[in-house]
């Protein structure tokens, strides 16, 4: 899920189809038994508005170190959702989840001491946490990588994005992202997705990410195919469609989208019917 710069929560497909307990009526103990499901029920929450329901899911997997949970509890200190701003919070929160292998914490803490606004800049913690996202696969990371390796090349509009979101600029980096969905570039129809979903710079609004995510996915984008899984699985933004969410789910995991890939081992494993 909740993140590359309009932060995608790091949601978790891993739950059967034939779990005998529905995620919305879960409970702690079938999150501790099944993180997938708690994490599944948080972003079901999150989606919603019910920060508060999606926090004390997060929390309860946290403290078993579930890093999914932790980045996203870290997304909710950030943005000032359901309680009060708190960006030393967030750091802790992002920096746990990183350190214990979480790549979108990786990336999202690479991008906020890269850029000195959110966060003291730092240019070594950011190339150490922007390596390790890239080393996961993550694609943003390795953009950004690329782009620190040449200092001195302008910066596209989505680049420029990227950098005003990590600073907390998000009205800025909205406009900016546009501009370069509008010249065809489909990271930015992604990023504009969770933008809309998450209220960044712009009203929360489920429909518009819906179709954002929808275009993304259609043009091949992986991230934006594993979004539009999630919807179709929790009929939030899509009617509830299993046949969808699995097809989507294989295209972004053939792309090699890390939690598109766990996803469907997890159903292998638990006997589901994802391949």
């Amino acid at each position: 899920m909740i993140r590359a710069t309009c932060i995608t929560l790091a949601l978790a497909l891993a739950i059967p189809w034939n779990t005998p307990a529905h995620a919305q009526d879960s409970s702690e103990a079938d999150w501790l038994r099944n993180p997938a499901m708690g994490n599944y029920k948080g972003y079901a929450e999150f989606k919603m508005g019910h920060y508060a329901a999606a926090r004390h899911v997060w929390e309860v997997l946290a403290g078993v170190g579930n890093t999914d949970a932790l980045f996203n509890l870290g997304i909710l200190a950030e943005d000032g959702l359901g309680e009060p701003r708190n960006l030393p919070k967030a750091e802790t929160l992002y920096r746990a989840a990183a350190d214990a292998g979480g790549f979108k914490a990786q990336y999202r803490l690479g991008m906020m001491y890269g850029d000195g606004g959110s966060l003291p800049l730092d240019p070594g913690k950011a190339h150490h946490y922007l390596s390790l996202a890239a080393a996961a696969g993550d694609q943003d990371a390795q953009a950004r990588l690329a782009r620190l390796a040449q200092p001195d090349a302008p910066a596209s509009p989505l680049e420029q994005a990227e950098r005003l979101a990590s600073q907390g600029r998000h009205a800025e980096a909205l406009a900016l992202y546009r501009q370069a969905a509008d010249a065809g570039q489909v990271r930015a129809l992604t990023k504009l997705a969770w933008c809309h979903e998450a209220g960044r710079g712009t009203p929360a609004d489920l429909a518009t990410a819906a179709r954002l995510f929808g275009e993304a996915a259609r043009a091949g984008d992986a991230e934006a195919q594993y979004a539009l899984a999630v919807m179709y699985r929790t009929g939030k933004g899509q009617p509830q469609d299993r046949a969808q969410s699995l097809d989507w789910l294989r295209k972004a995991a053939a792309q090699g989208y890390p939690p598109a890939r766990a996803a469907l081992a997890a159903e292998v494993e638990q006997g589901g019917d994802a391949l």
